[in-house]
């Protein structure tokens, strides 16, 4: 079971977009995938449309010890979601009187294993706190999601320099990895934050990049994935190409598609 968690220092990077589009796209590739909502503003959980219900979201688990299994939900799109609610933000207190608490998440998603392929795992803007501590103690693979605009570097190298200080204490192996986001060809400084990324984080940055689609923002006020408003739209190129990014590299045998690459937009901003 392949387990990312969706990252940063700070908000409006469009990593909760991420989160739900990803899930959605690797659920149209038949792949069972899970979104859990880590974040107590309830952003994924209201962008998939879900009201948020008191007493079935994820605070149960960390909060109440209930069952991952017994908060699942079904999306609209097809995959999997564990909505979250305001009462998610009493764990920070909690877990200063709590033994470990940065393990919970982890011991709770060893018990879904057999059903599930992918989960995404939806964290709140703050890399330092301890529900983001509990989903890059989980992961497989850390994502960190970068908006290409101003002050988005040094965001980055915090973030990263957060995550990897963690690992090292922990002894954690899970990789690291960075999307960039919200990518417009027409702003000169989205092109030189992104061919500033790639020249800093060559060694972990995902080759797609996504680009900023008013749809996008569409979808989330309806609450909806962009799929289900125009399933041929660029946003929805974009997030399959991203799904078959990572699908190869975790599947690296199977041969997919060529994706919209970060290099290539950096390179070439009139490309479309």
């Amino acid at each position: 079971m392949e387990i990312w968690a969706l990252a940063n220092e700070k908000g409006g990077t469009g990593k909760t977009t991420t989160a739900i589009h990803l899930a959605a796209a690797l659920a149209a590739y038949g792949k069972r995938c899970l979104l859990v909502d880590l974040d107590p503003q309830a952003h994924a959980t209201l962008g998939v449309g879900m009201a948020v219900e008191d007493g079935r979201s994820i605070a149960a688990a960390f909060l109440d010890g209930a069952p991952l299994s017994s908060l699942i939900r079904t999306s609209s799109a097809g995959f999997h979601v564990i909505a979250s609610e305001a009462r998610l933000g009493e764990f920070e207190e909690v877990a200063e009187r709590s033994l470990q608490p940065e393990r919970i998440l982890a011991g709770a998603l060893e018990r879904l294993v057999s059903r599930y392929d992918w989960v995404i795992l939806d964290c709140p803007p703050r890399a330092d706190g301890v529900l983001t501590a509990n989903a890059t103690r989980a992961a497989t693979t850390t994502l960190l999601v970068v908006e290409t605009g101003a002050f988005a570097l040094q965001g980055a190298l915090r973030a990263r320099a957060i995550f990897e200080e963690r690992a090292a204490a922990s002894g954690d192996t899970a990789s690291l990895r960075l999307l960039a986001t919200m990518y417009e060809r027409e702003e000169r400084i989205s092109r030189e934050v992104l061919v500033a990324l790639q020249a800093r984080f060559d060694e972990i940055m995902l080759d797609t990049v996504i680009r900023r689609h008013e749809l996008l923002r569409e979808a989330v006020a309806c609450g909806v994935p962009a799929s289900e408003l125009d399933l041929e739209s660029g946003a929805m190129q974009d997030f399959d190409a991203l799904a078959n990014e990572v699908l190869g590299r975790t599947l690296p045998n199977t041969t997919l598609p060529r994706p919209i690459v970060a290099r290539d937009l950096a390179l070439h901003p009139d490309r479309d």
